[in-house]
């Protein structure tokens, strides 16, 4: 595990690059949230972020995230991993938003959780929009059907959409397709449905630049800040 001057010193590095980024495409960095993913990490991942004043984090295995949050209370969980079926109950209402609903029987489900616990679970839902057949998520054909069940559904409030361009470190245009893509699709949905989906959730470390050019609101980066990652 790094120490916390190296945590910080990354931290002020990925902003850096941010801000960078931001001003390269005329955006301001305060629409950017920074979610330091934090999974495969021990407790002390979480407490280096919430000492450094970051209050949200970004977790893939719902079990491995409960048990952070039951020791840190006053830190946000958003659950960015691929969620089974049968973990579904144990997220709901756990998680600040779950931004992986990559399907529609998902969507069903965590609708049903939440209603009988009488809560509102926010969510995105995850769209393979760079058509990587490596990564989860909905199609951008079969988007609008699933939103439109989405919104019938008191019980989950849909904040926007989330997807993880596919790994191609030589060809930065392929995470640049991925990410345009996923904004067109958003755009639409706004103009078809009447409601703003705000939160794009896209781009890492490695493809940063090319999210923020193509409107990203949220980078999710883990190794850029803690380092390679345990495994």
């Amino acid at each position: 595990m790094i120490t916390e001057k190296e945590f910080s010193h990354n931290l002020v590095l990925v902003r850096e690059q941010l801000e960078n980024a931001c001003h390269q495409n005329r955006r301001d960095s305060s629409e950017i949230t920074l979610l330091p993913v934090t999974k495969n990490w021990p407790i002390d991942a979480v407490k280096l972020c919430q000492n450094a004043g970051v209050d949200r984090v970004g977790e893939n295995r719902v079990q491995e995230a409960i048990g952070k949050m039951e020791q840190i209370k006053s830190v946000h969980f958003d659950l960015i991993g691929h969620l089974q079926s049968n973990k579904a109950k144990l997220a709901v209402g756990r998680f600040n938003c779950i931004q992986s609903v990559d399907s529609e029987k998902l969507l069903e489900k965590l609708a049903k959780i939440a209603g009988a616990k009488s809560l509102v679970q926010k969510i995105l839902l995850q769209v393979n929009s760079g058509k990587d057949p490596a990564k989860f998520g909905i199609s951008i054909e079969e988007c609008e059907p699933v939103l439109e069940k989405a919104l019938s559904f008191e019980s989950v409030d849909v904040l926007g959409f989330m997807t993880i361009a596919p790994f191609d470190p030589e060809n930065n245009s392929t995470a640049q397709y991925a990410f345009e893509k996923l904004r067109k699709l958003r755009d639409n949905m706004a103009i078809t449905f009447g409601k703003s989906f705000s939160e794009l959730s896209m781009g890492m470390s490695g493809d940063l630049n090319e999210a923020i050019a193509a409107g990203s609101t949220m980078i999710r980066v883990g190794s850029a800040l803690f380092g390679q990652r345990i495994q």
